[in-house]
């Protein structure tokens, strides 16, 4: 009699979808942390930054990302959002251990590396925080403190406690070291710099760009500290009441307060 054919186990079965596709996934997470989510945030740091140049800087800056309309959302999406979740989910599954380590990189367990999935978590709560306390997606929940007509008062009042000034700080030095030393990984992933010599170059040019980045973060945050809140609102009311005079809104005054004349 013929014995039976043995089942397959489970430990017979195929490699997961995450081994199968490994190396995709992994350009692709260090891809986006550079593109677009490292770029935007830089772009978003000096636009911040340009606060220390007044209130009218910062709101003609801000003016300017909102002039696109319905499209801001698309483009915030598109751009913004689904990078920054596909980065951060596939980066938990790395710490989770959930995709196979097949490469060996020399600081595999060093502090750096650590350093790395630290702000990584960090860095996610942070822009979860920062998203439900400025954006107008959370204002629904008791956020959403932004307005974009009163971007410098509003802002400046948001950031005017010290528990949040220090979340901030802590928060956004975490996305700045994530992406400095993401891109030295980066280079490390896509086979940029290999050698010795070449990775500790790459320290250095890693290293100046993340203090710069900060700098100019702190920087931001330093200007909103500084804001004369009342001072900032009237100078934004006055740039609205510009703005509906240009759009035809408001009647354009003389000096003396009479309505200009028809030609």
């Amino acid at each position: 009699m013929e014995k039976p054919a043995p089942q397959p186990s489970s430990t017979d079965a195929g490699p997961s979808f995450l081994a199968r596709h490994e190396f995709l996934l992994r350009r692709l997470h260090s891809l986006s942390g550079l593109v677009p989510v490292g770029a935007y945030m830089v772009v978003h740091l000096v636009t911040n930054a340009s606060v220390l140049g007044g209130a009218a800087t910062f709101q003609g800056n801000v003016d300017k990302i909102h002039a696109l309309g319905p499209l801001l959302p698309i483009v915030e999406w598109t751009f913004i959002f689904i990078p920054i979740l596909f980065h951060a989910i596939f980066g938990f599954v790395i710490i989770k251990g959930g995709l196979p380590n097949t490469q060996n990189y020399a600081y595999r367990n060093n502090f750096r590396y650590t350093l790395q999935r630290i702000t990584g978590v960090l860095a996610f709560v942070y822009i979860a925080f920062h998203i439900w306390h400025l954006h107008h997606y959370g204002h629904s929940l008791g956020g959403g403190k932004f307005d974009p007509e009163h971007a410098t008062s509003s802002t400046a009042a948001a950031l005017n406690s010290l528990p949040v000034k220090i979340a901030y700080a802590i928060g956004m030095l975490s996305c700045v070291f994530h992406l400095a030393n993401g891109i030295w990984m980066m280079g490390i992933t896509w086979g940029v710099w290999v050698s010795p010599a070449a990775q500790r170059r790459a320290d250095y040019i890693c290293a100046a760009f993340g203090i710069v980045v900060a700098v100019i973060g702190l920087g931001a945050m330093k200007g909103f500290g500084d804001v004369d809140i009342d001072e900032a609102q009237q100078t934004e009311n006055r740039l609205i009441e510009v703005k509906d005079m240009l759009k035809g809104e408001r009647p354009v005054t003389t000096p003396a307060g009479s309505l200009t004349p028809d030609p």
